[in-house]
């Protein structure tokens, strides 16, 4: 699909970096760590970008744990059905890849699934970083691993499911 007219660009800082956000008038196209590059936002962000924004600080000050932006669908059927399924697992628990294939109807699926996964489009505002290794070990997230890790211990904490053992 390809990338929506307009677009905003609203850049966030976290304690984890800073993530910039993209999305239309109304909705949100894009929210991914920065590393490198140009921080320029739009002139005048959004109402979207300004709501993402509000909702990512509150989530960082532990005040929030599920997102309620309204996201622009930008990948497969099958993709979004993954997405949807993420958006499902709760702040302060994990699940991993097999499982999600089997709630979806197709323990063949277990590839497809962490590919969808990894095309996430929503860092955090959708939890890809709740997806661990069948083992329950963390593997793969595009902000890096170690971002994987404070994001599942903070929500632990948020949630009340805090182990000092956890990874």
């Amino acid at each position: 699909m390809p990338t929506p007219s307009p677009l905003f660009v609203l850049h966030v800082a976290t304690p984890l970096g800073t993530m910039q956000l993209s999305s239309t008038e109304s909705h949100l196209f894009k929210a991914c760590f920065l590393e490198t590059g140009p921080e320029t936002d739009s002139p005048a962000p959004s109402d979207c970008l300004r709501q993402a924004a509000t909702q990512l600080n509150e989530y960082f000050a532990g005040q929030r744990q599920t997102f309620e932006v309204p996201l622009y669908p930008q990948g497969t059927p099958f993709q979004q059905q993954v997405w949807q399924a993420l958006q499902r697992i709760p702040a302060g628990q994990t699940d991993h890849y097999l499982a999600l294939a089997k709630r979806m109807g197709n323990a063949g699926a277990v590839r497809a699934v962490g590919v969808a996964n990894g095309a996430n489009p929503w860092m955090i505002l959708v939890p890809c970083h709740r997806v661990v290794g069948a083992q329950g070990q963390l593997v793969g997230y595009a902000g890096g691993l170690w971002r994987k890790q404070w994001l599942l211990q903070h929500e632990a904490k948020m949630s009340g499911t805090y182990q000092m053992g956890l990874f």
